[in-house]
């Protein structure tokens, strides 16, 4: 076994009975029993050690015992939000491998405990509604992965950090005593007055409350009453009575010479971006749903420019924002209109764009030019339904914009590209590589639990999974796009981004006429982990084509590239059992009979178990893909808890 795996303890049955004793004064928690993984609250376990731990809404009391909680170091999600417990929250120093913490309401009094910045997996902070005093750490600058900070309606004083982490997403420090000028660094311009009230002495460009800017200068001459220092004064003031005149002539010409140019400039560049389009939608183009870099290798093809839609007859209008709470963006539709635009590709729903504002925040835009126009209502219906799914590993819907024929969706923009251009980069589908097992195990359980989380909704599915559609994030997570638009496909349209999207889909939806299930998305997954198997795009039927051979097709793909010399699968048998697991799981969701497919549920749990496997071998910290994405990123399997 790897020397640098942890060592399995047998006292967190123990360690949560002490706990236990220092908040259950009422005798809620029924906690006891030979089996830990199955007690209250305990909602994952990691080779009998405790891993998820979510004790929320009991009305627990008292204050948390720090020495037993710093004994459970295999946590990755601690919840006890919505208590009554009080007192400090302690120092946290033993739960080196925590990801998600959630305290918010209770009473918690107190600093924020400094030990939380050592924790560097942590993306997840969520202490509101407590009466939490001292400042924010500065040191919370240095968690790279920093996803959540929420810590809202306490009253911490002193000033902001300059927090610019590109993963930071969710972030609220209203209802506090913070004082001093909002840091005007990227990732905090992105968020609006929202994230910052009811902080009376708090100013800055997002609050649109300016800072004072202090005394003023004085003059770098002498003012002396009389003699040389008045004449001087006089010269000056007559000097810049003539200026302004000859500026302001001088200023009217070139405006006028930059107009000309500018508009000379719009002419010509809107037929250089009409025969741009013309390019990509002739090429099969960028595939549909590929904001962030996912067609790097055809970027030559891209022009940039401002955007220009019909934006209906009763005026501007405005973006509605998406989300939990008030977590508005800052920026409006004239930002939008303002900025410089990118475009990524064109689908059979519409265009996709980056969008560049003037104050650098980098957006992605979907025009749903083509797609089926449902009514505004019911349009409007379901992009809320959308725009409400937080998670981890989905690109979160932001903001739309409808006008009676303009329907536009707003993303955060992905720079990291997209899981295609991971496996497939510049070198097209005969070029590609499979992945290493480690990595493939990785993406697919991304992959899966993003769209278990879609599938808790009985009404919503995928629709349009494939590898174009999967962003790797700012952590390298697999986050899907472009989930929920199949109600706005046109059935009477036969176009096809490329012909590889008709063979992600289920036989039973290649007819456009047909409904999707989310049987349909668990087809698309099994296709998507031979893409990752194989490096080969779907550009013929896998299924027709391999038929029950699948299995051999994919080991002999993969011992060729061993034998080149490109090692993605060594040859020891940990890794041969790791990918019989995943072509297993691959199989039975290629099934003909939807109803002979798992669940994504069922499908995720088998991905799990492989991986935990994966993570005893003593070959997975040793097995390396050369040239490749890390393969060590990430070896234990994510957190799914992630509430806000």
């Amino acid at each position: 076994m790897s020397s640098n795996l942890p060592l399995v303890k047998s006292g967190d049955a123990e360690v949560l009975s002490s706990l236990r004793a220092s908040i259950d004064q009422l005798g809620v928690l029924r906690w006891g029993g030979g089996d830990v993984c199955q007690w209250q609250g305990v909602k994952e376990c990691l080779n009998g050690r405790v891993t998820k731990l979510v004790v929320e809404r009991l009305n627990l009391s008292g204050t948390l015992d720090g020495k037993s909680l710093n004994q459970l170091d295999q946590l990755r999600v601690l919840s006890f939000k919505e208590n009554s417990l009080s007192g400090q929250i302690p120092e946290l120093p033993g739960l080196v491998n925590l990801k998600s913490l959630f305290l918010n309401n209770n009473e918690f009094s107190g600093r924020i405990p400094v030990s939380l910045s050592l924790m560097h997996h942590l993306k997840v902070i969520v202490l509101s509604g407590n009466r939490m005093s001292g400042q924010i750490p500065q040191a919370f600058v240095s968690l790279s992965r920093l996803y959540v900070l929420f810590v809202q309606d306490n009253r911490l004083t002193g000033s902001i950090p300059p927090f610019n982490q590109t993963s930071l997403r969710f972030f609220n420090v209203s209802a506090n005593l913070l004082s001093g000028g909002i840091p005007l660094t990227t990732a905090l311009l992105k968020f609006n007055e929202s994230s910052f009230i009811a902080n009376v002495d708090l100013c800055g460009e997002q609050i649109q409350r300016p800072c004072d800017s202090g005394p003023s200068v004085s003059p770098s001459y002498p003012v002396v009453p009389g003699g040389m220092g008045t004449g001087m004064g006089h010269r000056k003031k007559n000097k810049k009575l003539i200026l302004i005149p000859v500026l302001s002539i001088i200023g009217f010409v070139l405006l006028c010479i930059i107009a000309i140019i500018f508009v000379s400039y719009l002419r010509h560049r809107g037929g250089e971006e009409k025969e741009g389009r013309s390019k990509v939608a002739a090429r099969g183009g960028v595939e549909e749903g590929t904001p962030s870099g996912t067609a790097d290798h055809d970027n030559t093809e891209s022009k940039q420019g401002g955007f220009s839609w019909d934006q209906g007859g009763e005026g501007l209008g405005s973006l509605t924002f998406l989300g939990p709470g008030d977590q508005k963006m800052n920026y409006s539709l004239e930002d939008l209109l303002k900025a410089s635009a990118e475009t990524l590709g064109r689908g059979t729903l519409g265009s996709t764009y980056k969008a560049v504002m003037e104050s650098g925040y980098i957006l992605t835009v979907k025009r749903l030019k083509d797609a089926r126009y449902p009514t505004m209502e019911e349009f409007r219906r379901h992009i809320e339904i959308l725009g409400g799914l937080r998670h981890p590993n989905l690109v979160p819907l932001r903001a739309y914009f409808q006008a009676k024929e303009e329907r536009l969706l707003v993303y955060d923009y992905f720079p990291n590209g997209s899981l295609f251009s991971l496996v497939h980069g510049s070198r097209g589908a005969g070029g590609s590589k499979p992945l290493h097992w480690t990595s493939c195990l990785k993406i697919a359980e991304d992959v899966a639990t993003g769209l278990l989380y879609i599938h808790q909704n009985p009404a919503l599915t995928h629709g349009n999974l494939k590898s174009t559609n999967v962003l790797l994030g700012s952590d390298f997570e697999s986050c899907l796009t472009d989930y929920g638009l199949t109600p706005f496909r046109n059935p009477e349209s036969h176009e096809e981004s490329s012909a590889s999207s008709l063979f992600y889909r289920a036989p039973e939806c290649r007819d456009l006429r047909r409904p999707l299930t989310q049987q349909a998305d668990v087809y698309s997954y099994g296709i998507l982990l031979l893409e990752l198997l194989t490096g080969k795009t779907p550009f013929q039927d896998f299924v027709q084509e391999h038929g029950s051979d699948i299995p051999r097709w994919v080991r002999s793909v993969r011992d060729a590239e061993t034998e080149s010399g490109d090692d993605p699968a060594s040859s020891n048998e940990a890794s041969e059992e790791k990918i019989t697991a995943l072509l297993n799981i691959a199989m039975v969701s290629l099934s003909v009979a939807p109803e002979a497919r798992p669940a994504i549920g069922d499908v995720l749990r088998m991905i799990r178990e492989a991986r935990v496997e994966a993570h005893l071998s003593s070959n997975a910290s040793t097995d390396h893909s050369p040239g490749r994405w890390s393969d060590t990123i990430h070896t234990l399997p994510r957190e799914e808890h992630f509430t806000i």
